[in-house]
C-alpha cells in the first residue's frame, strides 16, 4: 500500500462516517473512525477545500469550555446524474443531491432502434448535467441486460444493444465519470444505502421483465459472466405455462413481468384475481427457494407496481418459500416492498457514483 492509498482510504472513512452520522465535530469524527486528531483536522480542511464537507456552525454549549465546531458532507455542494432505463416507454433521469434526494427530473420517450436509443440517453444526460446547479460528480446509469464490470453491456435485446460501450460512450459525450449497471443491481444498493436492508439481501424488480439483485454480506454479487440475478429466465414448475419471450414456456417472467400479469388480469373477473397473483406468488417463491437455501439471505425486497406485488403475491411467495426450504433455518425470511418506491434505480445509480467518486456506501 502507498501513502497516497491510505489517504484515499481515510478520506473516503471520513466521508462515509459523516454520509450516515450527520454533523459531528473533528474530536467526534476523531473517536468514531479511529483516526488521529492531526489526521481528522488535515482531511477535514482538505474535503471542505473540496467541497465535500462543510463546517455547520457551533454545537450548543452544555458544559465549560469552547463548543465544538460541527462539520457535515455538503450535500448540496455537488450533484449527481442518475438514469433509469429501464421503463417500457420512457427512460427517466434526474439529479440528485448527494443523498439520494431528487432535485430534478426529466424523461424521454424510448425510441425505436439501437442508434436512436443511444442519441436520447446522451441527450437525455446532457441535458440533465446543464440543470445541475451545483458541480456534477458523476453519472450513474441503471439499465436493463447484462452489464459488465466496465460498463459494457453484453447483451440488452429490449434496447437492441449487444457488446455496446454505453459507459464510454457517454463518458466521452459528457465528459464526466460514469458508472453503468443493471438496473437491479442499482436498486439493491439503493435499498441496502437507503432503505435500511441488510447485509444479505435480495431485491427482485418486476416490470417489464424480471430481474434481480444481491448483497452478500454487504457486497454485491455480479457472477462470473455479470449474469448474477438473471432469474426472470429460470422455469418455474413444470406444468408448463405461458411462453415467454425469449421462446421457452413457463419462465418466471412470462408469470411474473408487469404486461403479462396485467394481462391475465385484464382477462380474467374479480373472483379470479387473487387466485392469478398468488399463482404468480408461488412462482416467484419456486425461484427463490434455492437461492435463500443456498446463500442463507434473510431479506427479500420486492421493487415494482405495489397493486401486483403488495397482499396476496408476496403473502404466497413467502409461504412457498417456507414450504420449500429448511423450516429451522428459513422461517425468518422476510419478504416486502421497498419503500424507495418508483426512483430506486434513480438512487442506486446515485449510490454508484458515491461509492465510485468518494467511496460511500
Amino acid at each position: 500500500m502507498l501513502p497516497e492509498h491510505a489517504r484515499g482510504h481515510n478520506r473516503s472513512l471520513v466521508l462515509q462516517t459523516l454520509f450516515h452520522e450527520g454533523a459531528m465535530s473533528r474530536a467526534d469524527l476523531s473517536r468514531e473512525t479511529g483516526l488521529t486528531r492531526v489526521t481528522i483536522s488535515d482531511l477535514v480542511s482538505e474535503l471542505i477545500a473540496d467541497g465535500f464537507v462543510a463546517e455547520k456552525g457551533m454545537r450548543e454549549a452544555s458544559g465549560p469550555g469552547k463548543p465544538a465546531m460541527l462539520v457535515d458532507l455538503d450535500r448540496d455542494g455537488h450533484r449527481i446524474v442518475g438514469l433509469d432505463l429501464s421503463g417500457a416507454d420512457v427512460f427517466i433521469g434526474a439529479v440528485l443531491g448527494l443523498d439520494g434526494g431528487i432535485v430534478h427530473r426529466a424523461e424521454a420517450p424510448v425510441p425505436d432502434g439501437s442508434d436512436e436509443v443511444v442519441a436520447t440517453v446522451v441527450a437525455l444526460a446532457r441535458g440533465l448535467v446543464d440543470q445541475a446547479d451545483a458541480p456534477v460528480l458523476g453519472v450513474g446509469v441503471g439499465t436493463p441486460g447484462v452489464v459488465d464490470d466496465r460498463g459494457v453491456i453484453l447483451t440488452a435485446p429490449n434496447l437492441g444493444w449487444a457488446g455496446f460501450d454505453l459507459e464510454g460512450a457517454l463518458r466521452a459525450a459528457l465528459g464526466l465519470p460514469v458508472l453503468v449497471a443493471n438496473d437491479a443491481n442499482a436498486a439493491v444498493l439503493a435499498e441496502y444505502t437507503f432503505g435500511g436492508a441488510a447485509d444479505d439481501v435480495l431485491l427482485v424488480k418486476v416490470g417489464r421483465g424480471v430481474g434481480s439483485g444481491l448483497l452478500a454480506s454487504g457486497q454485491p454479487m455480479r457472477g462470473a459472466r455479470f449474469a448474477a440475478g438473471e432469474i426472470g429466465h429460470v422455469t418455474v414448475g413444470t406444468d408448463g405455462g405461458p411462453v415467454c419471450v425469449c421462446g421457452k414456456i413457463g419462465c418466471l417472467e412470462a408469470w411474473l413481468s408487469v404486461p403479462s400479469l396485467t394481462q391475465r388480469l385484464a382477462d380474467a373477473g374479480d373472483a379470479e384475481r387473487e387466485g392469478i397473483l398468488r399463482d404468480a406468488g408461488e412462482r416467484l417463491g419456486i425461484a427463490l427457494a434455492p437461492v435463500v437455501g443456498a446463500l442463507d439471505v434473510t431479506e427479500i425486497v420486492l421493487s415494482g407496481p405495489l397493486d401486483l406485488l403488495d397482499g396476496p403475491l408476496a403473502d404466497q411467495a413467502v409461504q412457498t418459500l417456507r414450504t420449500r426450504t429448511l423450516a429451522r433455518f428459513h422461517d425468518g425470511v422476510s419478504v416486502r416492498m421497498t419503500q424507495q418506491g418508483q426512483d430506486i434505480v434513480l438512487r442506486g445509480a446515485a449510490v454508484m457514483v458515491l461509492s465510485g467518486q468518494l467511496g460511500v456506501s
